[in-house]
Order: C-alpha cells, then sequence, then structure tokens
C-alpha cells in the first residue's frame, strides 16, 4: 500500500488545485495526485474570468497583484465583444463603472502558465504531491476508497477516506463511480491553436465570440495574449457535428482562410503551434456531483458553461466548496452519500441560475434571425449596452434573457 491517508485529489488543473489550497487554509493534510509532469499545457480557452479573480480574492489577494503585475504571462481583459451570425459586433465591458478600476476584472494567459502559477502556491505543510501518477481504477470497501495507480511503470494501490475528482471530462471516477456517459447533445468538440500578429485585437484585451453560420450554435473565438499572441478556438456540439457530418478541423481552416469577418485578420499571422482538439461537458442539466467517499470537481462533474464555454472560474469555485464540505465530512467522519449531498446543493446555490440561463442563451443562438435581432439592437442602443454590462454581474438582471417580454420590449422601443 502505497498511502493510507484521509483525503485524496486527482488532477491538478484549476479546479485541483483550488481544492487543495482551501484544504491547506483550513489546515487540512492531502494528498494531490496528477498524471503530468508540471509545467505542462492545457487545452482551453485560456480566459480567467471574474469567479477566478473572486476565489484567488478569497485565498490571497496579493496572488491577483502579482498577477496584474507579471505582463509576460498574464494579460487584463476588460470586456467581451459577441459578434452575431449577420457579422454585426458588440462590445459589452465587464465593468460599466465610470471610473477604470485599478485592478482589472478578469485575465487572459495561457494554461500552461496559469495552472504553473497555481502550482507554485501549494502549501508545501499540508500538502504532499504526486506527480507522473495516473489513477487506473477505483473500488470502494467499507471503511474507504482503494485507488489503483500507475507511477511509470510500477503499479501500485493506495487507500483514502474520501477523494476528491478533479481529473477532468474523461474522470475514472465520474465514469465509475457517478455513472458518468458522453452525452452528444451536452458536449462540445472543441479546437485550439495559438497564433501570432492576429490583426485587430481590442485596446482593452476584449476576449471575442463569433457566432458564425459554420459553427452555430457553437463558436469561433479570439482571447488576445501577452506577447502579440492569440488563443484561437472553434466549439462545435457534438451532437450537431454526428447530425450534419461536420469536420471541425476543416471548419476552423475554412473560417480562418475564407470567412470575410476574418479572413484579413489571418493574413500576416502565424500558426506558432499544432491546433489540438478536446472536449468540453457542459452543464445542461443537474448531475449528482457526490456519492460515498467522493466528490466530483470541476470538468468532472461537467460544469461548464453552456453558452460561454467558461470551465476555470467554474471548476474553482467548485474547488472551494467542495474543500469546505471535505472539512465538515473530517471533522463529523462521515463521508456517507447522504452527508456529501451538501456539496452537491452548494455548488448548485451558487452556479445554477447562471447555468441555467446560460442554456437559455444557448437556445437564442440556435435562432439566428433572433440573435442578430438581439446583437443589432444592443450595438444601436446605449441604454441596451448597459444594460447588458450589468449582467456579467448582476443575476437578477441577467435573469431577464428568460423571459419573452424583455425580447418584446426591445422590439417596441427604439
Amino acid at each position: 500500500m502505497l498511502f493510507d491517508t484521509d483525503v485524496v485529489i486527482i488532477g491538478a488543473g484549476p479546479g485541483g488545485i483550488s481544492t487543495s489550497l482551501f484544504l491547506s487554509k483550513y489546515k487540512v493534510p492531502h494528498i494531490l495526485i496528477d498524471k503530468a509532469k508540471f509545467p505542462r499545457d492545457k487545452i482551453c480557452g485560456d480566459g480567467l474570468s471574474g469567479k477566478v479573480v473572486g476565489v484567488l480574492q478569497d485565498l490571497n489577494a496579493a496572488w491577483i497583484d502579482e498577477m496584474q503585475q507579471d505582463k509576460s504571462r498574464f494579460l487584463d481583459s476588460w470586456g467581451v465583444r459577441f459578434v452575431a451570425p449577420n457579422g454585426k459586433a458588440v462590445d459589452l465591458p465587464f465593468r460599466i463603472d465610470a471610473q477604470k478600476p485599478k485592478r482589472a476584472p478578469g485575465f487572459v494567459a495561457k494554461r500552461y502558465e496559469f495552472d504553473q502559477f497555481l502550482f507554485s502556491k501549494l502549501h508545501k505543510g499540508f500538502t504532499s504531491v504526486f506527480t507522473q501518477m495516473t489513477l487506473l481504477d477505483v473500488r470502494e470497501e467499507a471503511d474507504g476508497m482503494i485507488l489503483k495507480l500507475k507511477a511509470f511503470d510500477e503499479i501500485v494501490e493506495a487507500k483514502t477516506k474520501v477523494v476528491i475528482a478533479a481529473d477532468g471530462d474523461h474522470s475514472v471516477i465520474a465514469k465509475k463511480l457517478a455513472g458518468k456517459r458522453l452525452q452528444p447533445e451536452a458536449y462540445y468538440a472543441g479546437l485550439r491553436a495559438y497564433y501570432e500578429n492576429v490583426a485587430q485585437l481590442h485596446p482593452q484585451n476584449f476576449i471575442e465570440l463569433h457566432f458564425l453560420d459554420e459553427c452555430l450554435p457553437g463558436y469561433f473565438w479570439i482571447f488576445p495574449l501577452p506577447g502579440q499572441q492569440a488563443n484561437v478556438g472553434l466549439g462545435i456540439l457534438s451532437k450537431d457535428i454526428k447530425k450534419r457530418g461536420l469536420h471541425i478541423k476543416s471548419i476552423f481552416d475554412r473560417i480562418i482562410k475564407s470567412n470575410p469577418a476574418i479572413r484579413e485578420r489571418f493574413r500576416n499571422a502565424k500558426l506558432i503551434e499544432p491546433v489540438k482538439g478536446w472536449g468540453l461537458p457542459l452543464a445542461t442539466e443537474k448531475r449528482p456531483l457526490s456519492g460515498n467517499r467522493f466528490v466530483l470537481v470541476g470538468d468532472a462533474g461537467s460544469l461548464i458553461d453552456p453558452f460561454t464555454g467558461e470551465g476555470i472560474g467554474n471548476a474553482m469555485m467548485s474547488g472551494q466548496i467542495a474543500a469546505q464540505i471535505i472539512k465538515k465530512a473530517l471533522d463529523a467522519q462521515d463521508f456517507s452519500a447522504s452527508f456529501l449531498q451538501q456539496y452537491d446543493r452548494a455548488v448548485y446555490d451558487a452556479l445554477w441560475s447562471e447555468l441555467s440561463i446560460s442554456q437559455t442563451l444557448h437556445r437564442l443562438v440556435r435562432h439566428r434571425w433572433l440573435f442578430n435581432f438581439v446583437v443589432n439592437r444592443i450595438h444601436s442602443n446605449k441604454k441596451l449596452q448597459e444594460t447588458f454590462s450589468s449582467m456579467f454581474n448582476n443575476l437578477d438582471n441577467r435573469a431577464m434573457l428568460r423571459s419573452p417580454m424583455f425580447y418584446l420590449r426591445m422590439l417596441v422601443n427604439k
């Protein structure tokens, strides 16, 4: 037996490391396992939202200042640009305050950099880290979970009272213990590439979401990065790929080479890394996030926003909540499914209002004419621009998107 311990976290991405950092804050010893050797790349859109900043604020506000000052790795981001299928664009700042705040509301950074930044903050007094170790299988026994692990060419077993699965879309624990299965209607196939010298990036580093006919209800994105680089990608529902016989890499290439709104911006751009693909499990329904002696964090729990594709912020928030509930479970020495159900409730209390509204927006995008209409009206109406900008920070305002009357008022009011 490699070890017999109380808490093990599988996966050292933002969700797993956030869980670890909060457990350390609560003075809970634990083990963190990842299959990779750090630093390592992770395929992602690379956007760090206000949620990420909020979790970091709860951990250590000085870390945000570090990011703000490190311009070589972290780029301030002040808003988002939505581009409708008809080519009309609208810029929505994350903040609409008259005075620009000192600290950026969001950042963009390569996952290679951000994950290593978080990894460097692990608390060595409470965290034992095992990298280049892969979870192969898990089984429950009366007094704990038995983990089957592979380290290099050696197969070993370890034991823990409770395990936190933060190992992403292909989580062994989510599949084996929570019955997770691929759902094409709730799963994006994504591509990511890094370019340099993409033209016409926003002066305030707004991230760009282009809802193009080629990929609806998915989107093509351009996220600015430090050093005149950009994360460029495409996400399309697996259901649509299968139903329409799409080839996602061909669509990606065609957009860059032929789309009238995109191609000129890539005329002098250079691809600096190969195009890579990955999957995004969307939060389209409330799925189980825990059971006897386990909880699921981030992508392992399918917590990606169905409209924006945001995963990092949701993963870190779920990691923060996981640490709180695991601390309670340790204090009570109760790791039962009924006790850990607190985690499911807390995560969905924190995220579900936003996720369900994103579902509404995701359905809106399927109606090309309606999405064009909404963007056209926002583009021409300053008051509407302020209303939609406020939705980034106010869920009550964002909830208006569910109401047909909201769109009727847009139709009749100038």
